[in-house]
């Protein structure tokens, strides 16, 4: 971002065809916010899982996924990964349906992940939600929950259920970004007649 380069949209500098970023979402790091992939991303491609991470989420510095394929086999006596290392160890490379998976890692849409948070496989962390610094997320985030500590448990949700419904189906993030735009102070407010108006009009 000009005048603010420790800010930059990922998805203009992922190409990882297994990380799939969504529009504004950003990467903050004062030292390399261009290389997502290398400071945020530990991944090996053995399993093919996928980040998918939605729209308009914020990732503070320090973030990191972990993926299925940093695993090790976990049934045999030994979990250490002979195989990577050639010198005729390569016959004990366990098959990828050997190695643990819990499916692919999936971010919402208006997710805050805080500070040095870290991320374990194939958690789903729902739109709205709140990660705060240094959580370790080992298991799924409801939808505008805040989750904190490690592992990472649900201090509280964000809004009623019945509001959080109406959020989810209003989904702002896929509207135009012109509609979007015009309508910035009903989403940063908590006036949900408002932000509903917005989603009603079809003029935008």
């Amino acid at each position: 971002m000009a005048g603010f380069p420790q800010v930059c949209f990922i998805r203009n500098t992922v190409k990882n065809p297994n990380v799939v970023v969504g529009d504004y979402t950003y990467y903050d790091d004062p030292d390399d916010s261009e290389n997502f992939e290398r400071n945020v991303l530990y991944h090996y491609p053995f399993i093919g899982d996928k980040l998918v991470i939605g729209k308009f989420c914020a990732l503070a510095r320090g973030v990191k996924f972990i993926m299925n394929g940093a695993n090790h086999k976990l049934t045999g006596f030994s979990t250490y990964p002979f195989g990577i290392f050639g010198q005729g160890w390569e016959a004990a490379i366990p098959a990828p349906a050997d190695l643990p998976s819990r499916g692919d890692t999936v971010v919402g849409n208006d997710v805050w992940i805080g500070y040095d948070a870290l991320v374990m496989p194939g958690v789903k962390i729902g739109d709205g939600a709140i990660v705060a610094a240094r959580s370790v997320v080992v298991k799924d985030v409801p939808a505008y929950a805040v989750v904190g500590g490690n592992p990472a448990q649900v201090l509280k949700s964000r809004f009623p259920p019945e509001t959080v419904a109406a959020l989810e189906n209003i989904a702002w993030w896929d509207w135009p970004v012109e509609k979007v735009t015009r309508n910035l102070k009903a989403i940063v407010s908590a006036d949900l007649a408002a932000l509903q108006a917005a989603a009603n009009d079809p003029m935008g």
